[in-house]
């Protein structure tokens, strides 16, 4: 079965991944962290959200690290819009690419936004529509696809149902998230299939957590759909504070390291990506889920075996 040639991974590991950390992390490292990503080859990272810092007080700093994002042409900054307020800032801030997100599963919608899953759609289109005239490329994302409270409790046809909607509405890309990492590779495969029919031409992102630890497991199902873009997070950092449980994204250097073994292009050195998770590890004293920049860690230098 044939594989994609090339593959996109977007860090997320600077919001998604330091949101859950209680201990602040200093704007300077942040913009370190970005920095030493985007010098390691990511083409794509999602720098920070814009959301209210009463509920995420890590993110206060989101215009702070736009402002002092390096200038260049290789990489693309992203930030996470909830609501039409955050959109709005994103785009004071500077940022030509947005992700926006809305939950698919009635339940989490009303537990996460206080809103029913028709509601948030029709505020997410205002935002598109927002994002259209203002010259930004707006990503949607979809939460809890793969299940909330249990597996595939999320229904697929409005899963389907939402997915070509937003990609008439000509998104840049749509995203499906596994956000309480209950996704199987069978699962995988059957709701990206379902997906990748109603969108056509439309790019489709997958972003999976390890909480079961079958996240790379996905990455191969769904690299044999012909997904070629991902979410990843350094050291696998990450979670969310809504959903009990949950633990981190797949791991940017390990998922680099499967793909390296698949013979799937990223651009991407996994050594420098470990690099930058034994700085945020060292920092915040405490260990994240990744395994490959341990080895790197133990190793005391850059292996040929790491």
């Amino acid at each position: 079965m044939s594989l994609p040639s090339t593959v996109e991974l977007c860090d997320v590991g600077p919001r998604d991944g330091f949101q859950f950390e209680d201990q602040f992390i200093p704007t300077d490292l942040k913009v370190e962290l970005i920095t030493a990503l985007a010098d390691a080859g990511l083409p794509r990272i999602q720098v920070t959200s814009f959301v209210h810092p009463e509920w995420v007080p890590q993110m206060k700093d989101a215009e702070d690290v736009c402002k002092r994002l390096p200038e260049r042409n290789d990489v693309t900054y992203a930030g996470l819009a909830l609501n039409q307020k955050g959109l709005e800032r994103a785009n004071a801030a500077g940022l030509s690419h947005v992700d926006l997100s809305v939950a698919t599963h009635d339940q989490h919608s009303r537990d996460n936004a206080n809103m029913t899953v028709d509601e948030a759609v029709a505020q997410a289109e205002d935002m598109v529509r927002y994002a259209h005239g203002h010259g930004i490329q707006a990503q949607m994302g979809f939460q809890t696809v793969f299940g909330y409270q249990e597996p595939e409790d999320t229904p697929l046809d409005q899963v389907v149902e939402m997915a070509q909607h937003f990609a008439e509405m000509e998104v840049e890309s749509i995203s499906l998230a596994d956000s309480t990492g209950m996704a199987h590779p069978r699962m995988i495969k059957e709701r990206v299939r379902a997906v990748q029919a109603a969108i056509g031409d439309t790019p489709l992102v997958l972003h999976l957590h390890d909480t079961r630890g079958l996240g790379l497991a996905n990455v191969y199902a769904a690299l044999q759909c012909g997904v070629d873009r991902f979410d990843t997070s350094l050291a696998g950092m990450g979670g969310c504070p809504f959903i009990d449980g949950a633990t981190g994204n797949i791991a940017t250097e390990d998922t680099v390291y499967l793909l390296d073994g698949l013979g799937v292009e990223t651009g991407i050195d996994r050594t420098a990506v470990g690099r930058a998770s034994g700085r945020i590890e060292s920092f915040l004293g405490k260990q994240f889920p990744g395994k490959l920049h341990r080895l790197l860690q133990r190793s005391g230098a850059e292996a040929a075996s790491v």
